[in-house]
């Protein structure tokens, strides 16, 4: 469902019994959601009146006598829907954010429906020959480079959802659809309550052993949360549960906490996943095969940059073989270090965190504890602002006047150089049992000019671990990285600057869309913007050089284990939608002969195992997780462009990435906007720089 938010009036519906906020016309500051008053019983009548406008302007459109032109069907259609969109937006970013049982309620009901609804609209046969007519005509026609664009995006949509095929092809495309939305939400909704049921209690000095002062209050804070006074508790939210593996002296605990991660989704009963996937890989091959292609990966991959499953386990199995090799070769290093420390193991995945921060600190003279201090959340969130501020001009100030849906999260509005309104950024930054885990960004509101001037209103969601009253909270590198990776996210919708809808802010290719955040990645390790914001927080003083130099030192560190293990996460996701034959499909048992067939090391886990893996099973990532290293691709030879010019903030390479890549939302051919910014087709060389891995790329894979 397209989740796109306008302004709208108020709708009166006789079958309502009051006024639904969600209906009406928000008088709040920048029109934001009026949170306060919106409860969960309003979503269903809100959805119902939505979708019943809907049907009208879509039945409006289909049925018209007049000629079909770019503006009675395609301009008709972006206007159509705009209630739904908004009234979407509201709850699926809630449904993610801040969810309860009411909201997941609805969540499970309304998925068929809107799936349903989709379909309608998508196998209108009246509809689909109005949009296949007007794209008949589009070299005649006198249409703008970006009208062009949106016309041959919809005819694809429509035609990769099954436009013009049979009565019978398109009655079972619905009915797969339809599961799969069921499915999907489904999905999610178990990790979400197999992550609520869990938690490790830790008690007394002997369950805190290895554990510094910031994540022994962590875990007071999370044990207080959950009604545990005098207890501690270690979480499954990855801030929580990934700094007590580093840390925690306690080889039983960091086991039970490791095993507990890794086993979401697969704890049997309710909550147990593995049905879930082999029902959804079938419908998804079956559905590929109805449109015409051999698997779903190539379904997929080839509306995407990619364009084939070959070109992806290319780069992928390039990458794999020396990420293999370099990680075979940290293992080594754990594992001497655990025989002079006297620990008589072998290296098990629970352990790989422990050592590996034991040989970093030894190595560099530098460790995690050493670190955080300097990494105050207000302090980096502030350093992703000023990064925008040096590169694109906009300004970030916090308002309190801003409708919030919870007391955690914070509102900014964001001005463009000349002091004129851009949008309004919300962040939403810890921990809690009604957010799902992980990291995303969304929108509230899209930009778009069609109806006028429409700014954006755009939101990060993280999943820190919250501190005591009164005490900064601290970030690892690791999420601090995250922050600046969203906020990446949240720049390419933010600084959208496109006429319609269909192709606003990070509506462009997945194996696109990652190129925008990873980009910006990079300038929070830049020395310069360290030195600025990376301040200790007891002292006030900023990072010591040699702490800076040692941390920079260390960026290529444990790459090999990083690597594996969301290489071959990507490539178990593309080997589950490359399956012709899906029957007597067990989960678990592919994964582990996926695994098996790659030579996965013992000592490393998938960064998402299947049961969890939320990017392909509940997301839409699925056969597109490789997504992020073709991006990195794309990332580190556009930065190489600011290394070029010698600046890292150099004005004129920053005015063409605005242009070409923030601002240009999906309006021309993902490969066409990085060549007009960078001049020529992305150099793997600097991917392989940045991770450190000695492999040859062609760069006609990329």
């Amino acid at each position: 469902m397209d989740q796109k938010t306008y302004m709208v009036e108020k709708i009166w519906r006789p079958d309502l019994s009051e006024n639904n906020p969600l209906l009406s016309t928000w008088s709040t500051p920048f029109e934001a959601p009026p949170f306060a008053t919106i409860e969960p019983r309003h979503f269903r009548p809100a959805f119902e009146a939505a979708l019943e406008e809907h049907r009208r302007e879509i039945a409006a459109i289909a049925s018209s006598p007049a000629a079909p032109d770019f503006a009675n069907t395609i301009e008709a259609m972006e206007k159509s829907g705009a209630t739904l969109s908004r009234v979407a937006s509201v709850f699926y970013n809630l449904s993610g954010a801040h969810t309860n049982d009411e909201i997941e309620a609805v969540e499970r009901d309304m998925a068929p429906l809107l799936a349903r609804h989709d379909s309608e609209i998508y196998l209108n046969d009246d509809l689909f020959r109005r949009i296949a007519a007007v794209y008949a005509d589009r070299d005649t026609l006198p249409l703008s480079p970006e009208q062009k664009r949106v016309l041959e995006r919809y005819h694809t949509n429509f035609v990769r959802s099954g436009g013009g095929k049979p009565e019978d092809v398109k009655a079972r495309l619905a009915e797969i659809t339809e599961r799969l939305a069921t499915l999907s939400t489904q999905f999610g909704q178990n990790i979400l309550a197999d992550e609520r049921a869990w938690k490790l209690v830790l008690d007394g000095p002997d369950d805190l052993a290895g554990l510094s002062e910031a994540e022994i209050a962590a875990a007071k804070k999370a044990a207080e949360d959950r009604d545990l006074p005098g207890k501690y508790v270690i979480t499954l939210s990855r801030s929580s549960v990934e700094p007590f593996l580093q840390s925690s002296t306690r080889r039983d605990l960091r086991e039970k906490a490791f095993l507990g991660w890794t086993s979401r989704g697969e704890n049997g009963g309710a909550s147990d996943n593995r049905a879930l996937i082999s029902e959804m890989v079938a419908l998804r091959a079956e559905r590929a095969k109805l449109l015409g292609f051999e698997t779903f990966a190539h379904f997929k991959l080839d509306d995407v940059m990619a364009k084939t499953p070959e070109a992806v386990r290319s780069l992928l199995e390039s990458v794999w073989t020396p990420a293999r090799a370099r990680a075979a070769a940290e293992q080594a290093d754990l594992q001497k270090l655990a025989a002079a420390r006297g620990d008589n193991i072998e290296i098990a995945p629970w352990d790989w965190r422990f050592y590996a921060e034991k040989v970093r600190a030894e190595r560099f003279q530098i460790d995690e504890d050493e670190i955080k201090p300097y990494l105050q959340l207000d302090r980096i969130v502030h350093a992703a602002f000023d990064t925008a501020t040096r590169l694109f001009g906009v300004t970030f100030t916090e308002r309190t006047d801003i409708p919030v849906y919870h007391p955690d999260v914070r509102a900014w509005e964001v001005k463009d150089g000349e002091g004129r309104h851009v949008g309004l950024f919300l962040g939403d930054y810890f921990a809690r049992a009604s957010k799902h885990s992980g990291a995303w960004m969304s929108s509230y509101r899209d930009q778009e000019k069609l109806r006028g001037e429409i700014a954006p209103i755009i939101v990060n969601v993280m999943n820190f671990s919250k501190p005591p009253e009164g005490q900064p909270a601290l970030l690892t590198m690791d999420d601090a990285r995250t922050l600046f990776h969203e906020f990446g996210h949240g720049l390419h919708g933010l600084l959208s600057d496109v006429t319609y809808p269909l192709i606003s802010g990070t509506s462009v290719a997945r194996d696109f869309v990652e190129l925008p955040s990873q980009l910006y990645e990079h300038w929070f390790e830049q020395p310069d913007v360290l030195r600025r914001f990376a301040v200790h927080a007891e002292t006030g003083q900023p990072i010591p050089e040699d702490v800076l130099t040692k941390l920079l030192a260390a960026r290529k560190f444990n790459q090999g284990f990083a690597t594996v293990e969301y290489t071959s996460s990507a490539l178990v996701d593309l080997e589950f939608h490359l399956l012709t034959d899906t029957s007597d499909l067990d989960p678990a048992a592919f994964e582990k002969n996926v695994l098996t067939k790659i030579g996965m090391p013992s000592a490393i886990t998938m960064r998402h195992r299947s049961p969890h893996f939320s990017h392909i099973f509940s997301g839409g990532y699925s056969a597109g997780y490789y997504s992020y290293l073709w991006s990195e691709v794309l990332d580190a030879d556009a930065f190489h462009a600011f290394e070029e010019a010698g600046d890292i903030f150099d004005p004129a390479t920053a005015t063409k990435l605005k242009e070409f890549i923030y601002s240009a939302g999906g309006r021309d051919d993902p490969k066409a906007l990085y060549r007009a910014f960078r001049g020529h087709d992305p150099s793997p060389e600097a991917l392989l720089k940045k991770r450190g891995l000695d492999v040859a790329l062609s760069a006609a894979e990329v």
